[in-house]
C-alpha cells in the first residue's frame, strides 16, 4: 500500500505548515494562555477562514474550497501537530457542518454554512443529558408539535460551549411511545430562543467549558428539523462517525511526545540526561509507535469520507485509540518529568510550561467526551466484529 502524498498535497502541507510556524509561535501560545482561548480563537479562526481553510472539503457553492478529504485531513493534521486554537468552531466545522452536508436540505445548507466557513458562528451539542450520556437512546427532551412548530422541553447537561455558543444541533424526542432508537428527531436551534437558560458547570481545572442547558416551551419551527422527523438518530450517527474521527488527536500527542524527547535528552538525573535512562527510552518509544497507529486508523477513517462512505466503527476504533493514547501519553509524561510535573502553567518550575500536566489533566475526560471508551469497545464489538449484542438486563 502507498502511503505517499501526491506532489500537490505536499505543497498544500508545506503553505499551511509555514503560515502556522509564522503564526502560531511561543509567544502566541503565551498570549492566548494569559487571554483564554475564547475570543483569540475567534481572531485566529478569521485568519483561516481568510484563506478559505476552514472548511476546505465543503463544496464551493456553501462557502468550502472545493477540496478533496485527504487535503482537508493534512490541514487538520498540522492543526493539531501546532496546538492551534479554533475554540467554539469545531462544532461547526467538524460535527454539524457535514452532518447538514449529508442530510440537510437546499434551505438549510444555504442558510447555515456559509456561516461556518466564514467564522461568524459558533454552534454547541445538545445530545447528553443527566440520564444519558453513553446511553444516549434514553434521552427524555421531548418536542410536541403545535402548528408549525414544535415546543421543546428538557434538559442537556456537558454542553460544551453553550455560553458562547449561536446556534444549538440537538436530539429530542418525537415519539415517546417508538422504541428507544426511533422517535428522536434532530432540531437546529437558535441559542437566542426564549424558554432556554445556560448555567456552567466548572470543571477541577477551573475552566469553564462546560455547560447545563434548560430548555422551557422553546419554540423551533419545523423547518429547523434535520433530516426526517423521528428518524435523527440515524442522522446523529452521522455527527458522531465525524467527530470521532479526527486526525487533531495523534498530531497533538506527536508535538507533546517533542517536547517529552526534547526535554529528555536536556535534562540530567544522577549526572546523565534522561534519553539514556533505558526505560524512559522505551516508553518514549512505545509512544512514538502508539501514535503512528492511531495516525493510520485516522487515515484509514478520513480515505473512507473521501470515497463517499460514512466510517461508524471504525471512527469509534480512531476515538477509542486515540483518546485512550492520550491518557497513556500524559501519565507516560508525568513520570518522565518527575516531582515538579504536577505543577501547572504559571508557576516557574513547571517543566515545559505545564503542557504535559495540562495534557494529563484533560485526558480522563477525553476517554468520556464523545462517547465512552466501552460505548466505543460496543460498537466496534457489534459494527465491526458482528459479535452479538450483551442482552438489556
Amino acid at each position: 500500500m502507498d502511503f505517499s502524498f501526491t506532489e500537490e498535497e505536499e505543497r498544500f502541507r508545506a503553505e499551511v505548515r509555514a503560515f502556522l510556524d509564522q503564526e502560531v509561535t511561543e509567544e502566541f501560545h503565551q498570549e492566548l494562555e494569559e487571554r483564554g482561548e475564547t475570543e483569540f480563537s475567534r481572531e485566529f479562526t478569521k485568519k483561516l477562514a481568510q484563506k478559505g481553510w476552514l472548511a476546505m472539503a465543503w463544496p464551493k457553492e456553501y462557502g468550502g474550497g472545493g477540496a478533496t478529504m485527504m487535503e482537508q485531513l493534512i490541514f487538520s493534521e498540522e492543526i493539531g501537530y501546532h496546538h492551534a486554537p479554533t475554540g467554539g468552531h469545531r462544532q461547526g466545522i467538524n460535527l454539524i457542518g457535514p452532518c447538514l452536508i449529508v442530510h440537510g436540505t437546499e434551505e438549510q445548507k444555504r442558510e447555515y454554512l456559509p456561516a461556518i466557513t466564514a467564522g461568524e458562528v459558533v454552534w454547541c451539542q445538545g445530545f447528553s443529558e443527566p440520564n444519558a450520556g453513553s446511553d444516549l437512546a434514553s434521552l427524555q427532551c421531548r418536542a410536541v408539535e403545535d402548528g408549525d412548530y414544535y415546543v421543546i422541553d428538557g434538559q442537556k447537561t456537558w454542553t460544551t460551549n453553550a455560553h458562547r455558543a449561536d446556534w444549538c444541533h440537538l436530539l429530542a424526542r418525537t415519539d415517546p411511545d417508538a422504541p428507544r432508537h426511533r422517535g428522536i428527531s434532530y432540531f437546529l436551534i437558535d441559542m437566542k430562543s426564549p424558554g432556554i437558560s445556560v448555567r456552567p458547570l466548572i470543571n477541577m481545572l477551573a475552566s469553564h467549558d462546560f455547560n447545563e442547558v434548560f430548555l422551557d416551551g422553546v419554540r423551533v419551527p419545523k423547518e429547523n428539523i434535520l433530516g426526517e422527523k423521528n428518524r435523527g438518530w440515524y442522522v446523529s450517527q452521522t455527527t458522531l462517525s465525524f467527530e470521532r474521527s479526527g486526525i487533531a488527536i495523534p498530531a497533538g500527542a506527536k508535538r507533546n511526545l517533542e517536547l517529552l524527547v526534547e526535554y529528555a535528552k536536556e535534562t540530567k538525573r544522577n549526572g546523565a540526561p534522561l534519553a539514556q535512562d533505558p526505560i524512559v527510552r522505551h516508553k518514549l518509544a512505545e509512544m512514538a509507535v502508539d501514535i503512528e497507529v492511531n495516525r493510520m486508523i485516522a487515515y484509514r477513517v478520513a480515505w473512507m469520507q473521501h470515497q463517499g462512505l460514512i466510517p461508524v466503527y471504525e471512527a469509534s476504533m480512531s476515538k477509542l485509540f486515540g483518546t485512550e493514547l492520550i491518557k497513556r501519553l500524559g501519565d507516560i509524561g508525568m513520570q518522565i518529568l518527575g516531582l515538579f510535573g504536577p505543577l501547572e502553567r504559571g508557576s516557574r518550575w513547571a517543566p515545559l510550561r505545564g503542557r504535559i500536566a495540562r495534557a494529563c489533566q484533560f485526558s480522563l475526560g477525553g476517554t468520556i467526551a464523545m462517547g465512552s471508551s466501552e460505548i466505543m469497545k460496543n460498537i466496534i464489538a457489534t459494527r465491526g466484529l458482528e459479535l452479538p449484542r450483551e442482552p438489556r438486563p
